[in-house]
């Protein structure tokens, strides 16, 4: 096993943009609105494609099924098999994103067949105005909310919430989502699922016709007594191991974030579990076995389990494991 790095896997969006060139300096071969990029994924929508080594051409999902835990960790491997749990994305997000839910592990099992869809958002870059949608307000009741989706008014339905560079947002399935206002690069986390119910798509026409709606199974989901969950940069603990300074942005069940920013060395080792390493600024160096991988901002690797990681350099990364 060797620190892994994926061919990214672009996704087009009505509501997408070129932030991804701009800002993470990913080279987009299209002018084309892209509003995703798939980093790490074995979800059949977007399959994660080594792109160097000698696995080069391997998907993660190939080295999975014939290393197991070796490479996810026993403790993951023991939980999920040969199902990945996690996928890993960046969202440009340039005009509005539909107001959405997403379903539990229960129901989507139940009636997709996948996982639900609990994520978190870290927020890389925002603009002045980007305001997101973030749960139903105090006095809606599943009742109310039915008789106003049924004659298409969605006024005064919703928690409209300002966001800034450095936030972190933790999405649980249930809580009602969506973009408003000006424009924001997100790095997501996520179960490994692809099922959103659109509630509203602010009418928008996309090829002469509405995108369908999921009123429906959105009703059957949506968690109306649901807050959101966000921290603020600036009132987050930091621990600091030597010149790093440590961010833990969340541990659940689906999921352990930790932001690093790192100032000349860290090193690491996860012996029970895999971990992606996102790099959201800067530039450095990533060893592992005497081999130097030159890193910087906009890549994302996998490292393996029991991988003994070093980082050099002046960067920021969000690290995801289980």
């Amino acid at each position: 096993m060797y620190p892994l790095k994926f061919e990214k896997v672009f996704k087009e969006k009505v509501w997408g943009g070129r932030n991804f060139e701009s800002i993470l300096n990913i080279k987009l071969k299209s002018n084309k609105k892209i509003g995703e990029s798939w980093e790490v994924s074995t979800h059949k929508n977007g399959i994660s494609i080594v792109s160097s080594g000698i696995y080069k051409g391997k998907t993660l999902q190939e080295l999975i099924n014939q290393y197991g835990e070796s490479i996810v960790g026993k403790k993951v491997y023991t939980k999920f098999k040969n199902k990945f749990p996690l996928l890993i994305k960046y969202l440009d997000i340039n005009d509005k994103l539909s107001v959405q839910v997403h379903p539990n592990d229960k129901y989507a099992l139940e009636n997709e067949g996948e996982f639900g869809k609990s994520e978190c958002w870290y927020v890389i870059d925002a603009s002045k105005d980007a305001k997101l949608i973030l749960g139903i307000k105090e006095n809606i009741s599943k009742e109310i909310f039915h008789k106003k989706v049924q004659k298409n008014d969605f006024s005064e339905l919703f928690n409209e919430i300002p966001v800034k560079k450095g936030d972190f947002i933790n999405i649980s399935p249930g809580l009602v989502h969506a973009s408003t206002e000006g424009s924001i690069l997100i790095c997501e986390i996520q179960q490994n699922s692809d099922t959103t119910y659109r509630i509203y798509d602010f009418d928008r026409v996309v090829d002469g016709k509405l995108r369908p709606l999921h009123i429906d199974k959105a009703l059957e989901v949506i968690n109306f007594g649901l807050k959101p969950e966000i921290t603020e940069e600036k009132y987050r603990e930091n621990i600091k191991i030597n010149e790093t300074n440590i961010q833990n942005l969340i541990r659940n069940e689906y999921f352990n974030v930790d932001k690093l920013d790192i100032k000349n060395k860290y090193s690491y080792n996860l012996k029970d579990s895999f971990s992606i390493l996102s790099i959201i600024d800067g530039a450095g160096q990533l060893i592992y076995n005497s081999e130097i991988y030159n890193i910087k901002k906009g890549e994302t690797y996998f490292i393996p389990a029991n991988l003994n990681i070093e980082i050099n350099g002046n960067l920021t990364i969000l690290k995801s494991f289980l």
